[in-house]
C-alpha cells in the first residue's frame, strides 16, 4: 500500500489557500475515484489525520490529510507509518512549492525542503528524506510583484502569501494543475518511481 499525503492546514479559513493545495489535490483525486456520496473523509484520531482508502489503478492507496497543522505534519505522518506498518519509501507527499510558477509541477525523490515547514517536520519526525514529493507550483510573492501579476503590497511576507487565497484569474490554472497531478500520480503508482522518471517526467 502507498501512503499519499496532502499537506495543508485544517479549518475553513485555510480552505482554498496556496498552502492547502496538497489538501485540495487529494480532494480532487477522491472525487474521481469515489461517488459523491462516498467522497467523505474519515476522521482518524489515532493518526491525527483525515483518511480514505482507495485503489488507484491496481495500487492500494491510503490518502491522508494531517490535521496537526502544517508545521507539525511529521507527527501525523509518523503515526500513519507506525499504524499501517509502512516505510518512508511508501510515501508520496503532495505539497505547495513557492519556487515553481503557478501551474508547474515537479516530482522528486529525497533532497532538501527549500524551507517548507511541512517537509521539515516530516523529515525531522522520520529521520529520513527518502520519500517522493509532488511539488505544486504556487508562485513566489516577490517574483509576482516584479512581474506585476498581482496587485499586492511589496512588503508582503511569504508567510502571508502562502495562506492567501488564489485570485479568481488563477482558478483555471489551479484546476489544470490538480488534473495534471492526478494523471502523474496514476502513472507514478503504475510504473514505480524510476520507470516513471525515465519514461514520463522529462515530458512535464
Amino acid at each position: 500500500m502507498k501512503l499519499i499525503v496532502g499537506l495543508g492546514n485544517p479549518g475553513e479559513k485555510y480552505d482554498g489557500t496556496r498552502h492547502n493545495i496538497g489538501f485540495d489535490a487529494l480532494d480532487f483525486l477522491l472525487k474521481k475515484y469515489e461517488p459523491l456520496e462516498k467522497s467523505v473523509w474519515d476522521n482518524d484520531k489515532k493518526t491525527k489525520s483525515e483518511i480514505k482508502k482507495l485503489t488507484i489503478g491496481k495500487t492500494p492507496a491510503l490518502l491522508a490529510k494531517p490535521q496537526t497543522y502544517m508545521n507539525n505534519s511529521g507527527l501525523a505522518v509518523s503515526l500513519l507509518l507506525q499504524y499501517y506498518k509502512l516505510k518512508s519509501t511508501d510515501i508520496v507527499v503532495i505539497q505547495d512549492e513557492l519556487d515553481l510558477p503557478l501551474g508547474k509541477i515537479q516530482i522528486r525523490f529525497g533532497g532538501g525542503t527549500a524551507g517548507h515547514n511541512g517537509l521539515e517536520s516530516i523529515i525531522g519526525a522520520l529521520k529520513t528524506d527518502k520519500f517522493i514529493r509532488i511539488r505544486m507550483g504556487v508562485g513566489h510573492p516577490k517574483k509576482r510583484i516584479e512581474n506585476k501579476e498581482l496587485s499586492i503590497k511589496s512588503d508582503r511576507s511569504v508567510s502571508e502569501y502562502v495562506i492567501s487565497h488564489f485570485a479568481e484569474t488563477e482558478h483555471k490554472d489551479v484546476r489544470n494543475m490538480k488534473k495534471h497531478v492526478q494523471k502523474q500520480l496514476e502513472l507514478l503508482l503504475e510504473h514505480g518511481f524510476e520507470t516513471y522518471m525515465s519514461k514520463y517526467n522529462s515530458k512535464d
